[in-house]
């Protein structure tokens, strides 16, 4: 049973930082290309970042240079490191996990990120 479990989320303030953590168990993780996504209300689901089992990485525009992506292959897990965040940055964060050959796509349940003073 695959299972990917999005944790760290929380309250914090403009200019703040958190760190996500999502934990993979039921795949062979390295073999995954991994990402982030979230989903404010009243929108659709948006990219934050991606990152291939190699470290290569690519982020949204809106996030460039304030959000990294980084991967624990031997751990399984997946995190994204936030810093100087916005209000705009508030919403729901999910986990990707997404084969790159074999047609398979995973979704975490998300963690909620709120961003206000």
């Amino acid at each position: 049973q695959v299972q990917l479990v999005e944790s760290g989320g929380g309250l914090v303030q403009p200019g703040g930082s958190l760190r996500l953590s999502c934990a993979a168990s039921g795949i062979i993780f390295r073999s995954y290309i991994m990402g982030w996504y979230r989903q404010a209300p009243g929108k659709q689901r948006e990219l934050v970042a991606t990152i291939t089992s190699g470290g290569s990485t690519n982020y949204a525009d809106s996030v460039k240079g304030r959000f990294t992506a980084a991967r624990d292959n031997a751990k399984n897990t997946l995190f994204l490191q936030m810093i100087s965040l916005k209000p705009e940055d508030t919403a729901v964060y999910y986990c990707n996990g997404r084969h790159p050959t074999l047609a398979r796509d995973y979704w975490g349940q998300g963690t909620q990120v709120t961003v206000s003073s």
